[in-house]
């Protein structure tokens, strides 16, 4: 027993110093992507801290960290190794951040940002550790802000609700897209209204609640669907409502209250809903999400891509990288 039990705490510490020296070389190329992109992550958080659509997202970082942790232990059984494919994500990524740049195409150019970082982990970790980090490592692009495209057709169908609620109500209404008329006044579903960055909450959420909670595809799908219409639709009662509200109380004081409910309230109301009903359908605990480390030693197509190389010229062609694409983006 004693053999054995010496044989298993020298391979933990092999791999716990293994992990030390990979969070190392990882720091460093983190550091040297993190310079070179400085511009774009600056963007990113302007966005997150200054507008209310993309506030959810300083959420979104936290998470990634937790969902890593539920990992930790997997991960020690796994030792980290050099991944030339890694690399190659990298390049593809700081690829796609420089045609974003040229282009300024913010979307691209961000979305470029982080496949770089995913690919550079990967490089670090090999493939492996990086499966057992799959879910994290992709639930980053939930940094990138985006959903602004999607604000009029969002502006549409909630006028098109509120309006149909109205009639319904009894109350005599004229519309024009989304232009809502009552005797109370004149409406105008504008873009703060569209339910934008509710709906962007919503589904961030989901993705995350879908792939730690269920195991069944069948009910992922039909969660993530909810997660979809339920905050489309909300958002239109909620306009309705107010609506509704403004033919007693006046359309100033009707809005007013709107922003305070909406603000506080509704969203988390809607949230609490959506759980609350899908809490009896959950079939797991989040720790029990993602791939474990006995089962990702038994993939036989890992195989094909395994082939640790060695950590020190991965680390040094990584550089070299994004030293290339800084001296590209340099004249832009």
């Amino acid at each position: 027993m004693q053999p054995d039990s010496a044989m298993t705490h020298a391979k933990a510490r092999t791999a716990s110093d293994g992990w030390k020296t990979a969070a190392h070389r990882l720091a460093v190329l983190w550091i040297a992507l993190f310079g070179l992109t400085f511009g774009d992550w600056q963007r990113m958080a302007h966005q997150w801290w200054n507008i209310d659509t993309y506030s959810h997202i300083l959420l979104i970082i936290p998470i990634i960290g937790w969902l890593a942790w539920l990992k930790r232990d997997d991960l020690a059984q796994v030792r980290p190794a050099g991944w030339w494919l890694g690399l190659v994500w990298m390049m593809a990524g700081l690829g796609l951040w420089l045609g974003g740049r040229w282009l300024d195409i913010n979307l691209f150019a961000q979305a470029g940002v982080i496949a770089a970082f995913q690919g550079a982990t990967l490089a670090i970790i090999g493939p492996r550790a990086g499966l057992i980090l799959a879910f994290p490592l992709l639930y980053a692009f939930a940094l990138v802000p985006f959903g602004d495209e999607i604000i009029p057709q969002l502006q549409t169908i909630t006028a098109y609700l509120a309006t149909w609620l109205t009639k319904l109500s009894g109350i005599e209404t004229l519309s024009d897209g989304i232009y809502i008329e009552t005797p109370a006044g004149l409406f105008i579903v504008a873009e703060a209204c569209s339910g934008v960055k509710f709906l962007i909450a919503m589904m961030a959420l989901g993705v995350m609640v879908a792939h730690t909670c269920f195991t069944s595809w069948k009910r992922r799908f039909w969660f993530l669907a909810a997660c979809l219409v339920v905050p489309i639709v909300a958002n239109g009662i909620r306009a309705w409502a107010t609506i509704f509200i403004a033919q007693y109380v006046g359309a100033e004081a009707a809005g007013s209250f709107d922003h305070i409910v909406y603000g506080w309230f509704f969203f988390g109301f809607v949230i609490a809903l959506v759980l609350g009903i899908a809490w009896r359908w959950f079939e797991r605990d989040p720790e029990d999400a993602g791939f474990t480390a006995s089962q990702v030693a038994g993939l036989p197509a890992l195989t094909r891509f395994d082939r640790p190389a060695r950590p020190l010229p991965v680390l040094a062609a990584s550089l070299l990288v994004a030293g290339a694409f800084a001296a590209a983006v340099r004249p832009v």
